[in-house]
């Protein structure tokens, strides 16, 4: 344990920010599997409903995703792959390619 007064400083700072990026990337988890089961639904029975859904979930988890990075928890550069797989995915399942 830290016996020096900013030692400890540092020590509950960094918990507490440990917990906090814990959290972030807990909730970016979550809702990437939210909306990759939205994908899921709507590729089993494509609707409208279910392609707001697809929607509203994706728009969730960018929002999310870019919280994150203004906070610190991403890198910006991370923050961007995780949004351009999501978006890939996206566009692979809710809007396929015309056939030509």
């Amino acid at each position: 344990m830290a016996n020096i007064k900013s030692a400890i400083k540092r020590v509950a700072i960094s918990e507490r920010n440990r917990l906090r990026n814990k959290s972030y990337k807990s909730a970016v988890k979550t809702l990437t599997k939210k909306y990759l089961a939205a994908v899921e639904a709507y590729e089993a029975s494509p609707s409208d409903d279910t392609k707001k859904e697809v929607s509203a979930t994706m728009s969730a988890t960018y929002s999310k995703i870019d919280k994150a990075v203004k906070r610190g928890v991403y890198h910006k550069n991370t923050g961007a792959n995780r949004k351009a797989r999501l978006a890939r995915i996206y566009k692979k399942q809710v809007e396929p390619a015309p056939a030509s």
